[in-house]
C-alpha cells in the first residue's frame, strides 16, 4: 500500500506505523501502538533476566600445611557446595619459604580433587599463580 494511504488509516485508528524491515524491498511496516510495544519488550526482558541462574563459584582456602582433619572438613564443604551445583575453587597458599615447595601443595590438591571425584570432575588443573595454587572443579 502506498505511503500516503497507510498514514492516513494509521492516524484514523490512533496508531503508529512502525517500520519492521527496512532492507526489504519494498520496505515492511506495521500499524501498533508503539509504547504498549516498548512496554512488551521491557517485560519480555526483565523475565528473561529473572529466568537466568547465577552460578557462583565458591573459594575453599587452605595452607600448605594444613592437618588432616580440617582437611577432611573443607573436603567436606567441598562437597556440599558441589552438591548445590556450584563451581569450587580450591586454592593452596603459601607463606614465607613454603614457597620453595609447591609439590606439597599439589599433593594436596591431588588428594582433595581423588576425595570429590565421584560427584565433580577437574575443570582447570593446578597452577600456580604467584603464593596460591589453585584448581577449579565442576559438577559432573
Amino acid at each position: 500500500m502506498p505511503l500516503h494511504e497507510a498514514l492516513k488509516l494509521v492516524e484514523m485508528q490512533e496508531l503508529d506505523l512502525v517500520e519492521v524491515a527496512p532492507e526489504a524491498q519494498p520496505p515492511v511496516c506495521r500499524m501498533m501502538d508503539y509504547g504498549k510495544f516498548r512496554y512488551i519488550q521491557r517485560k519480555k526482558s526483565q523475565g528473561a533476566k529473572k529466568k537466568q541462574t547465577f552460578v557462583a563459584v565458591k573459594e575453599v582456602k587452605m595452607g600448605s600445611r594444613t592437618d588432616p582433619h580440617d582437611l577432611i572438613y573443607k573436603v567436606s564443604n567441598i562437597r556440599r557446595f558441589i552438591e548445590r551445583g556450584q563451581r569450587v575453587k580450591v586454592s593452596v597458599f603459601f607463606r614465607g619459604r613454603e614457597i620453595t615447595h609447591p609439590e606439597l601443595g599439589k599433593r594436596m590438591l591431588d588428594g582433595v580433587l581423588t576425595q570429590v571425584l565421584d560427584i565433580a570432575k577437574l575443570d582447570i588443573s593446578a597452577r600456580l599463580e604467584g603464593r596460591n595454587m589453585s584448581m577449579l572443579l565442576t559438577p559432573k
